[in-house]
């Protein structure tokens, strides 16, 4: 078994404080984590992505974000449960280190890497198209370039300068959705000043074909359609490793999760489809949250949700960059990258990390240029499951992991997983279902998404089977 590394605190590091290799450092507030915990799980996917499940689900597609929702609650009770017994930057994939092996946590951790390196490029691209659209004399690539290059002079500053400007992004999100919510909510009960929808109305909810008006197999497909929206809903527990008290952290976010997806996922769908027709063709043509926007009459909709859009995008980079580095660090900590990636600078920040995960965020973005219907394409649709993934290795980390904290250090089960071990048999159960029912899906490309992730999947597990056995020999 592979003892779990711990994070150096600043000071605490094989140099002197402030010297180069002194590890990270706590410089994330508490502000920043509060945050980071509640707009992390606040995507750019949901406000650009809702629609196409609304579309298939019609109203069902509540139960499609209920489902999922409940399953990310158990899933990050699992994983609050290891981080805030043991909190370290490498967070899931450190755990699967010490509870499966060597091999699960080089695999999932570089899975996520991966996964997180080709979101740079989506949201990259998504941010440039609506920069490109408010100042068209800058051409899109070298919008891409410059919100690139910002938020990565802003990761290599220090990770102070991630969390303040995270805290803002995130801010700006959650006052965005928290309005909808209160406006919406307002115009559906018919009380909103100075507004008088004839569409809205609790009636929606089955005056167009039902609640299910496409039969109940389309919740299952709904749920194929939001389940990656959910991703970055983990990040508060990577975080949590670089503030001052990350028990304390990680305990906060577990416990908030319930009431941020509730409020933020389920208030603001709820919302869409009371004041709207789900059938409503301004839905596809618009995107759900500006055809709601412009049911209200709210003038200038459209660029009102392009700002916020462009809030998720860059808080989705700016977190992206964050994560993908701190998990490059954990895996060279551990001997699963190169040495340099665990170097750090006298800020404490991972630099090579950094560096490494922009330059592929970077080449993929090319890709998406040059190749967006092939190399791209296998880009995107081989990251694309890894969300399925690192929930089902959280669910048997969880498994063993709690028997080895129990007999070790049992004072540290600050965080316990319900009804522990059969919901996470449970939980772990409905993934597998989920991953299974994808393969029979070829309308939104499930099924390639499934088998294109596990051949990657599989090259990564063999590598990292094979890196096990020679270190073995060498030792």
């Amino acid at each position: 078994m592979t003892s779990q590394p711990t994070l150096t605190k600043a000071g605490n590091g094989p140099g002197d404080p402030g010297e180069p290799g002194s590890g990270l450092q706590a410089g994330l507030k508490n502000r920043h984590l509060s945050m980071i915990a509640i707009g992390g799980v606040i995507g750019a996917g949901l406000f650009v992505g809702s629609s196409s499940g609304i579309a298939t689900a019609g109203p069902g597609i509540l139960l499609s974000y209920a489902l999922v929702g409940t399953l990310v609650v158990f899933v990050m009770r699992m994983l609050g449960e290891m981080s805030a017994a043991n909190p370290t930057s490498g967070s899931f994939s450190a755990h699967a280190d010490r509870a499966l092996g060597p091999w699960a946590g080089f695999s999932i951790g570089w899975l996520y890497w991966f996964f997180w390196v080709v979101v740079l490029a989506v949201e990259a691209t998504a941010g440039a198209k609506i920069l490109e659209g408010w100042i068209p004399a800058v051409p899109q690539w070298g919008w891409a370039l410059i919100v690139m290059v910002v938020l990565t002079a802003t990761n290599l500053a220090s990770v102070g300068s991630y969390g303040e400007f995270e805290f803002w992004f995130a801010g700006i999100k959650v006052v965005a959705i928290a309005a909808f919510i209160v406006v919406g909510g307002l115009a559906v009960f018919g009380v909103l000043p100075g507004v008088d929808s004839d569409q809205a109305g609790l009636s929606n909810l089955t005056a167009h074909g039902g609640f299910l008006p496409h039969g109940p197999g389309a919740v299952l497909t709904g749920v194929l359609l939001v389940v990656f929206s959910f991703m970055g809903s983990e990040i508060p527990t990577l975080a949590a490793g670089e503030s001052e008290d990350p028990q304390r952290a990680v305990t906060k976010a577990t416990n908030s999760i319930i009431w941020r997806i509730a409020v933020f996922y389920l208030g603001s769908i709820f919302v869409v489809v009371t004041l709207l027709p789900w059938d409503s063709q301004s839905i596809v043509d618009l995107g759900s949250y500006v055809a709601a926007l412009d049911s209200l009459g709210i003038p200038n909709a459209g660029e009102v949700m392009n700002f916020i859009v462009l809030t998720s995008v860059l808080s989705c980079l700016n977190s992206g960059l964050y994560t993908a580095s701190r998990m490059a660090f954990s895996l060279g900590q551990r001997g699963d990258a190169p040495k340099a990636f665990a170097r750090t600078t006298r800020r404490g920040v991972p630099q090579t990390a950094i560096l490494s995960s922009v330059v592929f965020g970077f080449v993929a973005v090319f890709f998406n240029y040059k190749f967006p219907d092939t190399v791209f394409l296998f880009l995107l649709n081989s990251s694309g499951a890894v969300a399925l993934f690192v929930w089902l290795v959280i669910c048997f980390s969880q498994l063993r992991l709690r028997k080895i904290i129990q007999a070790e250090a049992p004072e540290k089960l600050v965080v316990r997983m319900w009804l522990y071990p059969y919901l996470t048999w449970v939980t772990a159960a409905v993934i597998v279902f989920v991953l299974g029912y994808m393969l029979t899906d070829t309308e939104h490309d499930g099924r390639t998404t499934v088998l294109l992730t596990l051949l990657v999947a599989a090259i990564v597990v063999v590598i990292a089977v094979v890196k096990q056995r020679v270190v073995a020999r060498r030792s």
